[in-house]
């Protein structure tokens, strides 16, 4: 069998792989908070036939060696955590962070998670939640009189309560930020969960220790660009293309050979 043949189709599935990459950044172009992915390739073990260096004739030593490639395959999907637009929205809940860091909210099931999407709500409790209703941690409870909301750079939140025209503080929102921000793991509902890889969270109030800062009235759209992806779909299918080219061409090869007598 034409060694082409199985190579070629490793070319097929990595650029698959590729253009769904794409595709998923295409379908959430308008998503606030998400973050681009980018797949990693890596080339499979060689078949080696003569090691380079080794001893030919008269003690001579082989300049090069000959080593066959098997093909391709996929070595990471890589998430790009660059900052996204920041779009003015007048809502005093939606909320951006300049810089690096996340918001930290609690799921249903008691679990800490991460997010950049900055579109909170209060529920009927006046809790502050996101759009699936986890509750930002630390919590933060809205008087159901409560007027005025100011959210600080820093992240103090401050709302004027009833017939006062002091604001009174309901708490300080903090964000958390990882080491290896690449290394979280996503959980969809632009959530992401820690691992191993991504190191533990380290959770401080905005602004300080090199965390972002809050801007309220803002969101933080996605950070894809339509441009580039365009240009991303476009080499990956005609790659695409070429390796189903090279299997065609395998398959003459081998039609000839079927031929000879």
């Amino acid at each position: 069998m034409i060694r082409a043949l199985s190579t070629a189709a490793t070319g097929m599935e990595a650029q698959q792989t590729k253009i769904d990459v794409v595709a998923n950044n295409l379908a959430n172009v308008s998503t606030a908070g998400f973050k681009k992915s980018r797949a990693d390739f890596a080339d499979l073990l060689y078949e080696t036939i003569r090691q380079p260096g080794t001893s030919a004739a008269q003690g001579r030593e082989v300049p090069v060696g000959i080593q066959i490639g098997h093909g391709v395959e996929l070595a990471a999907t890589q998430t790009v955590f660059s900052t996204g637009q920041m779009r003015q929205t007048q809502n005093p809940l939606d909320l951006a962070i300049e810089g690096k860091g996340f918001f930290r909210v609690t799921t249903p099931d008691g679990q800490a998670a991460y997010t950049r999407a900055g579109t909170f709500k209060i529920d009927s409790q006046g809790q502050v939640t996101t759009s699936d209703g986890n509750l930002l941690d630390p919590p933060i409870t809205v008087p159901a009189d409560a007027s005025k909301l100011t959210i600080a750079r820093d992240g103090t939140v401050s709302v004027v309560v009833g017939n006062q025209t002091t604001p009174t503080q309901l708490g300080q929102i903090q964000i958390a930020s990882f080491a290896n921000e690449a290394g979280l793991e996503k959980l969809g509902r632009n959530l992401y969960r820690e691992t191993a890889a991504s190191g533990s969270p380290r959770q401080g109030n905005p602004g300080s220790n090199e965390l972002g800062t809050v801007a309220q009235g803002f969101l933080e759209m996605s950070n894809v660009k339509m441009v580039e992806e365009m240009i991303e779909l476009i080499t990956g299918q005609r790659a695409y293309e070429a390796s189903s080219r090279v299997i065609k061409a395998a398959d003459d090869m081998l039609q000839a050979t079927a031929r000879l007598r």
